[in-house]
């Protein structure tokens, strides 16, 4: 549901290779064999680690405690059954203790709206799973607009990005015989109509660009050989990808093809009425969000000077596709953050942070062309979240939530006052327990925000064992939410529940290189400045010493991805600052990232290890080999995934194999099976967050007590 689900959520085939295909050589590094992923010689290291690891992390008797708190919050048919509404149903996924791998369903409105609906199952991936016997795992779900019968349904084994696409009839519940089908691959794809699709895969030798997406596109039309469907554009295979995208707007298809420069930036071409592909003349740090009568609309990440107008950065803008005009929808202020646009029938739902406060307005156009607003009136201070925009009304669902309140689901008629529909029971009492929102100052005079949650009486005490957390990268904002699939150790039920209920203190670090004050705040950590996140990382935690909140020596961190590439600097810059670091299927061995899966596509991001003088700044922090003997490391946690197809595991396995030859203990987990996201289904989710967990309590809060046990 955020605007930029569009290039971090899309799936394509990693190269034939996984990445392997380098000039690296052993002398180079001694621990490249951990790179072949489903090597024996390297499972056989994986094996040996989680047997040491898990023994002695499953062993603490405060595991089993940890492990039910995650699996009830997981599992509990208390959350709220979020979904989008679609021809006057609202469609939702659903996983519980019954359901591990989820059911797709839906309710009729009326009935969603009352706060009784009354759940018609549309497919079951366990009975799926059994019935096939294939660890099939639930991806994206892409449906014919505005019927919404003919839908693509994507499916991995056990969780890679790498996917099958196969067509599902609503109305029979069941596949298509002789329907559309995509083998295993990293595939984008989108309806042009029940018998046409515009698909970017892996058609053969030379389909993929360097970062192992599609690099074209072609229309494929029912009945025909996939191989032989029509070429619509070809790409380069320096750009990141090629990516479809169609648009239903009245009786109107409106077809884009977007070409991915970098991660960030993207050209977009535009299928006129004559068949010919138009390239839109839009700065290159542009995001689409739809289209409404006739107009495209974009999300401004970059200044733009068009027909002697200027649009500021961070602006939404309305561009005619038939006359090339651009109107400003609206735009941020120095203060606010635009983080998603949902695209209704008539008008628009804009959510935005106002410092780091979630906010909503709805937005419709006059016959002046003016774009007038009115502000969605929510309750204050926590995470509004678009749930659904349109779907053949103006009607919206918007969600409220903070660290210690529960969510809850509104219903916004057109026009009218948002109905409070349906809320989440708390899942733990947060009584005494307080949230606030800090501010500190980095090590360059920026103003950095955190919040803090804690039980009131702990904040008091100047030693309270406290977990940080970090991400400051992709644009992405960390915000102050109760629970959000995928749910993270971090989110407030979570947290609330397995740490702060046990007298620990939860940090959530909104630094540079997120979206948290619009676009300037991300760019002011990219490439040659990826040095300010951190910075602004290591003030958080100094501030949190100076104010007495904690010690260095019960002070945690943790992150996950570029996080974990965030937990990488941290223990090779400060590691006398912190006494646990969890590092989640970390980015970290930056001379070699673009070399491996997905990383070609991140250089936006990052810079270009191999050009001499982005690699001097890279280098800088490179955690892989900014590694020493004799430092003042902690005991860290690794955990990452065998399928993870995105961020590829060799960062864990290499970076623990050599702390182990420089004499360091640590922990590490990697799960067989569950992609990026580490793991498959909720019961593997909820132990990876038990072991997480009970690591920083024995780091922090110290070893078990003989006979110590938790009810």
């Amino acid at each position: 549901m955020r605007k930029y689900g569009i290039a971090a959520g899309a799936a394509a085939l990693w190269m034939a290779a996984m990445g392997m295909a380098t000039s690296a050589t052993a002398e180079d590094d001694p621990y490249l064999w951990l790179e072949d992923v489903e090597g024996e010689k390297a499972l056989s290291w994986v094996r040996a680690q989680n047997e040491a690891s898990l023994g002695a992390l499953e062993s603490d008797p405060r595991f089993e405690a940890l492990y039910n708190e995650a699996l009830t919050v997981l599992t509990s048919d208390a959350r709220l059954p979020l979904g989008q509404i679609r021809n006057g149903f609202v469609y939702n996924f659903w996983q519980d203790e019954t359901h591990v791998r989820g059911l797709w369903r839906r309710a009729a409105v009326d009935g969603y709206r009352a706060g009784a609906p009354d759940w018609e199952t549309i497919l079951d991936f366990d009975a799926l799973a059994e019935a096939e016997d294939e660890n099939w795992i639930h991806g994206d779900i892409v449906c014919l607009t505005p019927e919404y019968r003919h839908c693509m349904i994507e499916m991995s084994y056990g969780g890679k990005d790498a996917a099958v696409w196969r067509e599902f009839d609503i109305e029979t519940k069941s596949f298509v015989e002789n329907g559309f089908v995509l083998p295993e691959a990293k595939s984008w794809l989108a309806w042009v109509d029940k018998d046409t699709l515009l698909v970017g895969t892996d058609w053969g030798e030379g389909a993929l660009t360097n970062s192992g997406y599609p690099r074209q596109i072609r229309r494929w039309k029912r009945g025909d050989n996939m191989t032989f469907a029509e070429t619509e554009l070809t790409f380069d295979p320096e750009d990141v990808w090629a990516f479809p995208i169609v648009a239903q707007d009245g009786d109107a298809t409106h077809e884009f093809i977007m070409r991915g420069v970098t991660f960030f930036e993207r050209e977009f071409y535009y299928r006129n009425p004559e068949g010919e592909y138009e390239t839109l003349p839009l700065p290159l740090n542009t995001d689409y969000q739809g289209v409404l009568d006739g107009q495209a609309i974009f999300f401004l990440r970059q200044y733009m000077n068009y027909g002697g107008a200027e649009y500021p950065q961070g602006s939404v803008i309305a561009y005619n596709l038939a006359d090339g005009s651009v109107e400003q929808v609206m735009k941020g202020a120095d203060n606010q953050s635009i983080e998603d646009i949902g695209v209704g029938k008539t008008g628009l739902v804009i959510q935005y942070l106002e410092d780091v406060s979630g906010k909503a307005v709805r937005l419709s156009r006059t016959k002046s062309g003016k774009w007038k607003q009115k502000k969605i009136k929510l309750p204050e201070n926590g995470v509004v979240n678009l749930v659904s925009v349109g779907g053949g009304t103006d009607d919206a669902m918007l969600s409220f939530e903070s660290m210690t309140t529960p969510d809850s689901l509104y219903f916004v008629p057109d026009g009218k006052k948002p109905e409070k529909i349906m809320e989440t029971p708390p899942f733990y009492d947060a009584a005494g327990i307080v949230v606030e929102q800090r501010f500190t100052t980095s090590v360059d005079g920026t103003k950095v925000p955190y919040f803090l949650m804690a039980k009131e009486d702990v904040l008091n005490k100047g030693d309270a064992p406290t977990v940080q957390y970090g991400y400051g990268g992709f644009l992405a904002p960390i915000l102050p939410v109760y629970y959000e699939d995928p749910a993270r150790p971090q989110h407030g039920a979570l947290g609330g529940l397995m740490w702060v209920k046990r007298g620990g203190v939860l940090v959530l670090s909104n630094i540079r290189g997120g979206s948290e004050y619009g676009p300037r705040w991300h760019e002011a950590a990219l490439k040659e400045n990826r040095q300010r996140s951190f910075d602004d990382f290591i003030a958080i935690s100094e501030h949190l010493i100076e104010t007495g909140v904690t010690t260095s020596e019960k002070l945690g961190i943790i992150g996950r991805s570029n996080g974990g590439l965030l937990m990488g600097a941290m223990l090779t810059q400060r590691p006398e600052l912190y006494a646990a670091i969890d590092i989640g299927v970390p980015l970290f061995d930056m001379k070699r990232y673009n070399k491996l899966l997905a990383g070609a596509s991140w250089m936006g991001e990052y810079g270009n290890p191999d050009i001499e003088e982005e690699w001097a700044y890279i280098s800088q922090y490179s955690p892989y080999q900014k590694l020493e003997a004799e430092q003042p490391y902690p005991k860290v946690l690794f955990y990452t995934s065998t399928k993870d197809d995105r961020v590829h595991p060799g960062h864990a396995r290499k970076a623990a194999a050599k702390l182990a030859d420089l004499g360091y203990d640590f922990y590490y987990y990697e799960n067989i099976e569950g992609g990026h996201g580490g793991t498959a289904n909720q019961e593997q989710l909820a132990r990876r967050t038990a072991l997480e967990y009970v690591y920083f309590v024995r780091q922090l809060m110290g070893e078990p007590s003989m006979g110590e046990t938790e009810e």
